[in-house]
């Protein structure tokens, strides 16, 4: 059945009037009619399924007849990254939205090869990602932070989270070990750009203890394979596929 994020409330008994592109989708590209079902969600009230009512070429309302999953809280895992290039940048956030981030915030470092960052199109990318992989919970999009500010934040104001940083330097290539030494707890996974940390940035980095380096294998990772990579092993250690 169809996914459908809306921000409107919802509710038993409640009718949602969808914008001009949703309606379009749903009536010109799905070819819905009349009673056919979707299932809509807002990321705050869970997920509802409703029924199509076409009121035009390109209007529709959806009446929600009964909830099908309650809210579950959202995951507390942050995911911090460097930003990419388009094509690539909309991936790397569809796939972290998929595999379990609650927040998502662009990191600019030395070797940032993208310093501008269309928050909206973010936005549009991880709706997309939550509707098409039955997420409940929209991740919260983040303005930009410089690595500094980013490090300095973390000690003042979140000094419960740790901050899992993927460091190609390391010594081992078998990130488990130090992944497994680490209590249960508020995370964020730290990505770098495709010219990796500069030499000061990981002693910033390294300096401070609630950072944890973690290395990705033996071979050299572009920074949207990185993001899958480090996801999935730190969901698997220390995350909510435990």
């Amino acid at each position: 059945m169809q996914r459908l994020y809306v921000s409107e409330d919802l509710g038993e008994g409640r009718a949602v009037e969808v914008d001009r592109a949703q309606a379009n989708y749903l009536i010109n590209v799905l070819r819905l009619k009349d009673g056919a079902e979707v299932l809509l969600f807002n990321g705050r009230d869970g997920e509802w399924r409703a029924e199509v009512a076409v009121t035009g070429r390109k209007q529709a309302s959806l009446h929600c007849t009964a909830q099908t999953r309650a809210q579950a809280p959202a995951p507390d895992l942050h995911y911090l990254f460097a930003p990419l290039k388009h094509a690539r940048l909309d991936y790397m956030v569809q796939k972290a939205v998929e595999m379990g981030a609650g927040a998502l915030r662009p990191v600019l470092t030395q070797h940032t090869q993208a310093n501008r960052v269309n928050l909206e199109r973010m936005q549009a990318n991880a709706i997309e990602a939550c509707e098409q992989c039955g997420v409940l919970s929209v991740p919260e999009i983040r303005e930009p932070v410089a690595l500094e500010a980013l490090v300095r934040g973390f000690a003042e104001s979140d000094p419960g989270r740790r901050m899992i940083f993927c460091d190609e330097g390391e010594a081992t290539q078998n990130p488990l070990a130090a992944l497994e030494r680490l209590e249960r707890g508020p995370l964020a996974v730290l990505i770098g750009p495709e010219g990796g940390f500069s030499e000061d940035e990981r002693a910033l980095l390294r300096a401070h203890d609630f950072v944890t380096a973690i290395p990705l294998g033996p071979r050299v990772l572009r920074a949207d394979t990185a993001a899958v990579a480090a996801m999935a092993v730190v969901q698997a250690v220390c995350g909510d596929w435990k």
